[in-house]
């Protein structure tokens, strides 16, 4: 099952070390609550959901919504307040909810044909009131969960309709392309919900090109954050700078790209790059977004050619071709094209053009035992841990070096019951999910990466302690 987050881990954490007590505390919570959801689900049912060989329409002709209320509790679906059809509650998180998934629903039939995030009317549930101060929403894989934000930097989640497009179509990915949350087809994906999520708000508001801001989440941001928005599409790595919330990391282009064995390769980071690439193209010809660019990049992610591991340079060749397409405008090629020179992913002559030092290659996924390593199972002579945290939304890397002498004595004797077993090489097997964290653990002879919604209570909480012990 994927988590999928708006909000950046990595902003959380940044909350999380501030110097006010009351934004430490609520994000400290939100990263917890986030972390009991992915550990306390199976994550079985991404797999369990096959691609179909065409987006082809089908299901219903209108959505299915349903509404519940979890009261503050950490629960889904929580108590049902709102079903399709019926009058709004009065409760501005409960309408919002409603409307923002009718909103994309709406822009996939009307726009694409498409019949809800499966394309055979999948029933779109929303659960509201998520926990106590909670400063994210995702999507687990069958539902939106939304949390009332902190009221100090985020407000509502609800409020955000470019947010519920993106984790909405973390689901139509899901059920097309399956682009693997891994280095470059990880951040297409990422990028894909943007770009998306983008094109709901523009579709909603009547929005030209021109006319949108091509911010993903500026309704949440409180009035106190210096910033604008989580992410600027256009302008990547100018969305926010807040000493609560760090610098926007993100890069405009392939000479910034960020090679990384953190965060499944550096996924939320590099995703601006072909976020960039879209709004280029789409300024760039004007008119309305979704029907210039849009259909391209939807063609291309619902098409036959695309594969589960693509990369940039594939992705923007795949899309310069369905731009070239009988019937598509014939400015539309020229101006994607322009689009990716301009961010680096192509040449001039649209052949891969590779910067210094950057290439394709596939960051450490999974870390196993080092060959060599000759450690009975059932002892271990490892005195210290390093324990990294990284992924999430965006990406923010949290990492604690410690000695086991210095642990609890219930923690030592887990960690070397831990060490001494197969279990954490048997977890590493499991896939990546979409804003999930991963943690690595290096020690002596284990050099270890699992993905943090496989991971039992147990291992989590153990892995959660020794971070916040160093």
């Amino acid at each position: 099952m994927s988590i999928c987050q708006i909000v950046p881990p990595y902003i959380l954490q940044a909350m999380a070390r501030c110097e006010d007590p009351v934004l430490v505390a609520h994000a400290q919570r939100s990263l917890l609550h986030g972390d009991q959801v992915r550990a306390g689900r199976p994550a079985s049912t991404v797999a369990s959901h096959p691609r179909p060989a065409h987006a082809a329409p089908g299901g219903t002709a209108a959505p299915d919504r349903t509404i519940g209320d979890a009261q503050g509790k950490q629960t889904t679906p929580g108590t049902t307040v709102r079903t399709e059809g019926a009058q709004p509650t009065g409760d501005a998180a409960v309408d919002e909810a409603y409307d923002g998934l009718g909103d994309t629903w709406t822009f996939y039939s009307s726009v694409f044909q498409r019949s809800s995030v499966d394309g055979q009317g999948l029933p779109l549930l929303a659960t509201v009131h998520y926990g106590a101060n909670y400063d994210n929403a995702f999507w687990n894989g069958e539902q939106m969960v939304f949390g009332d934000g902190d009221g100090v930097v985020f407000g509502r989640f609800t409020h955000s309709v470019d947010v519920i497009g993106h984790e909405l179509t973390h689901g139509v990915t899901q059920y097309t392309a399956g682009l693997s949350y891994q280095d470059q087809s990880g951040a297409l994906n990422e990028s894909v919900s943007d770009v998306f999520g983008s094109l709901v708000k523009q579709f909603r508001l009547g929005q030209s090109a021109a006319d949108a801001d091509w911010l993903i989440g500026a309704d949440l941001l409180e009035p106190s954050v210096k910033g604008r928005a989580l992410r600027d599409m256009l302008h990547p790595g100018t969305a926010y700078d807040d000493p609560r919330l760090g610098k926007d990391p993100q890069p405009a282009d392939m000479a910034g790209y960020v090679t990384t064995t953190d965060d499944n390769g550096g996924v939320h980071i590099n995703s601006g790059i072909p976020n960039r690439a879209f709004a280029l193209a789409a300024t760039t010809l004007g008119g309305n977004a979704w029907q210039t660019c849009g259909p391209v990049w939807y063609a291309v992610l619902t098409g036959d050619q695309i594969r589960a591991d693509c990369d940039f340079a594939t992705f923007a060749r795949l899309t310069v071709t369905a731009a070239g397409a009988s019937g598509v405008d014939p400015a539309v090629a020229p101006a994607v094209q322009q689009a990716w020179e301009t961010v680096g992913v192509l040449a001039a002559t649209g052949t891969t053009k590779p910067p210094a030092d950057v290439h394709p290659k596939r960051s450490r996924r999974r870390h196993r035992r080092r060959s060599g390593a000759s450690t009975p199972t059932g002892a271990t002579t490892t005195s210290t841990i390093t324990v990294t945290r990284s992924g999430g939304f965006a990406g923010l890397t949290t990492q604690a070096t410690v000695r086991l002498a210095d642990l609890s004595d219930d923690d030592t004797n887990a960690w070397q019951a831990l060490l001494a077993s197969p279990r954490l090489e048997q977890l590493a097997d499991e896939r990546n999910l979409p804003d999930a964290y991963i943690y690595t653990v290096r020690a002596d002879d284990v050099d270890v990466t699992v993905s943090e919604p496989h991971l039992p209570p147990d291992i989590h909480g153990l892995f959660e302690r020794t971070l916040r012990s160093d």
